[in-house]
């Protein structure tokens, strides 16, 4: 029986007339957003994919975390996006009126639920949500995690949807009884604005419930799971799509009113288009709130993947294989706002930093303040300070933390060496960008050279280069790279005295977590 929401969609059934003007030849705009965990930022691209100067506009959030858990809710995170929206456009130096595409880069991983009106059932739940943490010990009680990974390219882990759904089932029935349909902040905003509520294969790659070599929903795992096939959404096909906005926001943003959507990809597969990393000869070094070590390919998942890493897809042509972090600008700027340091990324801090000698500090830090993905993917694991004394100073413990991030990456790169070998490292994120110290130590821990590149905004590129490839407006995303602004040399001397710091991290991980 079609439910409201399925009438409401019918409305927004492909136009002739739409597919025409994104085949036309006039020069395009495109508007890019970039909704990350901590804020949302837009950018405006020409069809070239050059970022128009000036026609860039950021706004933050603050996200909850106690309790072990990180929630938003669904209404203030799409008025953020709105309302960002609402300023880039109030921005009065180029014509918006040629904007022919809104491309959306949209963090991995979220779950919310709606009812069959659209409404929200439960809230937005993060990749940090670790709530869910039996469940997945029950996961793996219940199933051979090694034939899901290798099937899904996700381990059990409370980031992804299946310990989530099964925890809302548990914990809220009554929000689970209500909900029609399971969907990412992405499907949401992409539902609210366009009335769409297709899922590209970017975003429902990182779930935990995609068959990552059939390109289709898992249906054996979700049949397993006891998950109604229905409630998940369709996945589109396409890396644009024909719709427009709904009158309600058609008449807030007149600019945008000719506008088709393309459907949100994930960030991590933004961020490696945009940096330039698009082959296995290169592997995209991110630090923002969390962190992100990646490579990006066209062509098939890898035969065998490290229980270290994960594997989603960038479309139906590209995958995405790396590991990440929970914790890494977002564990740097708690320290210094805890051991009240100041800016975070002051110059004086910044300098003081730098004169630090490696492992100088006697410290030891588990980086695990939001938990662990990769590599041990353990749920349960914290953060933890070791070696304290009464000679500590809080800036050894800021040092100690970067280094201890940075070990977090060499492992995640020992296991991507299987396979991107050798590949070139491309640093981005504004963590790392407002911390050249931070770079270099991730240079000598990995005894990698590290190229810094250009651009400060990776992912709303990345998106705008997809969306723009997908119009026919540019051939390939490959034609475009982006030039080294600085290059960081590892030091060999640095690097032995890190392997002990290295050694050590690990030593207290597996005497810690392994019990």
């Amino acid at each position: 029986m079609s439910s409201v929401l399925d009438e409401v969609l019918e409305r927004f059934e492909p136009s002739p007339e739409i597919v025409s003007v994104m085949a036309g030849t006039r020069p395009a705009i495109v508007l890019a957003l970039d909704v990350g965990t901590s804020g949302v930022r837009a950018a405006m691209f020409d069809e070239h994919g050059r970022e128009i100067p000036g026609a860039n506009v950021q706004n933050s959030r603050d996200i909850s975390t106690r309790s072990g858990f990180a929630e938003m809710d669904p209404e203030a995170a799409l008025e953020l996006v709105a309302q960002t929206i609402d300023d880039i456009l109030a921005l009065p130096h180029t014509d918006y009126s040629r904007i022919e595409l809104v491309s959306i880069s949209c963090f991995w991983h979220s779950l919310m639920g709606i009812d069959s009106s659209g409404k929200a059932t439960t809230p937005l739940l993060s990749w940090a949500d670790t709530r869910s943490v039996l469940i997945t010990s029950q996961l793996r009680t219940r199933f051979n995690e090694q034939e899901i990974h290798a099937r899904t390219g996700c381990r059990f882990h409370p980031s992804y949807w299946p310990a989530k759904i099964l925890w809302l089932q548990n914990e809220r029935p009554d929000a689970f009884k209500e909900t029609r349909y399971w969907l990412g902040f992405g499907e949401y905003l992409a539902l609210r604005l366009f009335g769409y509520r297709g899922k590209s294969v970017s975003m429902a790659s990182a779930t935990g419930l995609f068959n990552q070599h059939t390109r289709d929903w898992d249906q054996e795992f979700v049949r397993d799971l006891k998950i109604s096939p229905e409630t998940l959404p369709e996945l589109a096909f396409s890396n644009r799509t024909p719709h427009r906005l709904v009158e309600r926001f058609a008449v807030r943003w007149r600019q945008l009113s000719e506008a088709c959507l393309c459907p949100a990809i994930g960030d991590g597969a933004a961020n490696n288009i945009g940096a330039g990393c698009l082959s296995r000869a290169s592997v995209a070094l991110m630090v923002g709130t969390s962190g992100a070590l990646r490579t990006l390919y066209e062509g098939e998942p890898p035969a065998r993947l490290s229980d270290a890493l994960w594997s989603y897809r960038a479309d139906r042509t590209r995958v995405v294989v790396g590991g990440a972090l929970s914790d890494g600008g977002g564990l740097y700027h708690w320290l210094t706002e805890a051991l009240a340091l100041g800016e975070a990324s002051s110059d004086a801090l910044q300098d003081s930093l730098a004169l630090m000698e490696p492992d100088a500090h006697g410290l030891t830090i588990l980086p695990f303040w939001a938990g662990e993905r990769s590599t041990g993917w353990n749920p349960n694991a914290r953060g933890a300070i070791l070696g304290l004394s009464v000679q500590t100073e809080p800036i050894d413990i800021v040092r100690a933390a970067m280094e201890s991030v940075a070990y977090r990456f060499a492992l995640i790169l020992n296991a991507l060496d299987e396979i991107a070998p050798g590949a070139s490292i491309i640093a981005a994120g504004n963590a790392l960008r407002s911390s050249p110290v931070w770079v270099q130590i991730l240079a000598d821990v990995l005894n990698r050279p590290i190229l810094l590149g250009s651009l400060r905004e990776a992912s709303t590129r990345g998106a705008a280069l997809l969306a723009l490839e997908a119009a026919g407006k540019i051939q390939t995303i490959e034609e475009f790279s982006v030039p080294v602004e600085t290059a960081f040399e590892p030091d060999a001397s640095r690097h032995e005295r890190y392997q002990e710091g290295l050694a050590r991290q690990q030593e207290y991980y597996e005497r810690v977590f392994t019990l």
